[in-house]
């Protein structure tokens, strides 16, 4: 049945031909920048391999990565789209894979992507940049139930994503995702590969969940301890720190007071949840 459905979506038109016949442009309220160039939307799915079990895919517009997906393995394929006007346009696609492609309308900030298929669950896309952060921290909360996530954000992001402490990317979103995950910056993808080209280059980024975090510690502590740190990322935290026992309590933890936030790991943000959030320190 695979071989067929390959064969299926081999034979159908170009995305550019089917686009020639529709309304559908991409929209920069929705984030929406295309990819059409199959050899690069295959060297995506190529990164998530295997491709087995359930594969969420978020934002699949006019379907470029989807196809890849479906050629490059068996897994069953969900889509989840906001705009309707791709849900409609990914008929054709849906025809296709005979039942191994099924296409949500559903904003992905609101879907509960954890509960979709069964297991072994993962997610690959081409995020929309301006929701890209909260869709990973939130999924963050639910990692035990992916395998993997191959995900494409703008370069700045993620760099600050893979970014070891003591570099000048390490930040928030590091600590966050380093905390329940490994992750690999994997390659870059040029501006002009989209339609519309975006201003900035992007970057796919495969995030492996970790059997258990990093370090005991709880998600909104953590979120909350790095808000403080990081939101003044060019003191030292004494300061950051002082309304909540200041060198006193970093010392406790095993933190030098004179640390910049960037200087910090993982687990000494974790440490520092773990003294504040329960204490109702961060209720503030």
């Amino acid at each position: 049945m695979m071989d067929r459905i390959k064969q299926n979506i081999a034979a159908l038109p170009s995305l550019r031909d089917l686009m020639a016949q529709t309304d559908l442009q991409a929209r920069k309220s929705l984030g929406q920048n295309f990819l059409f160039d199959l050899n690069l939307t295959s060297r995506i799915a190529r990164t998530a391999a295997p491709l087995t079990g359930t594969i969420i895919e978020v934002g699949p517009g006019p379907g470029g990565l989807t196809r890849a997906l479906l050629l490059e393995g068996d897994a069953h394929i969900i889509a989840v789209e906001k705009d309707r006007r791709a849900t409609a346009f990914l008929t054709h696609l849906i025809d296709a894979a005979e039942g191994q492609l099924e296409v949500i309308e559903e904003d992905a900030l609101k879907a509960p992507l954890w509960t979709y298929g069964s297991a072994p669950r993962q997610i690959v896309a081409n995020l929309p940049y301006n929701i890209a952060t909260p869709l990973l921290l939130s999924w963050l909360k639910h990692a035990d139930a992916f395998t993997a996530m191959s995900l494409m954000f703008q370069r700045e992001v993620a760099m600050r994503i893979t970014a070891p402490h003591g570099s000048s990317a390490y930040g928030r979103l590091s600590v966050i995702t380093q905390w329940r995950a490994e992750t690999e910056l994997v390659f870059d993808v040029p501006a002009a590969a989209f339609t519309p080209p975006p201003k900035v280059t992007s970057s796919i980024v495969r995030i492996i969940p970790r059997a258990a975090p990093l370090a005991p510690c709880e998600q909104h502590h953590l979120e909350a301890v790095t808000a403080i740190a990081f939101g003044q990322r060019r003191k030292m935290l004494r300061a950051s720190f002082k309304q909540y026992g200041g060198e006193t309590m970093l010392a406790d933890v095993g933190i030098e007071a004179s640390a910049r936030p960037q200087e910090i790991p993982v687990e000494a943000f974790c440490a520092l949840a773990r003294r504040l959030g329960p204490a109702g320190l961060l209720d503030k």
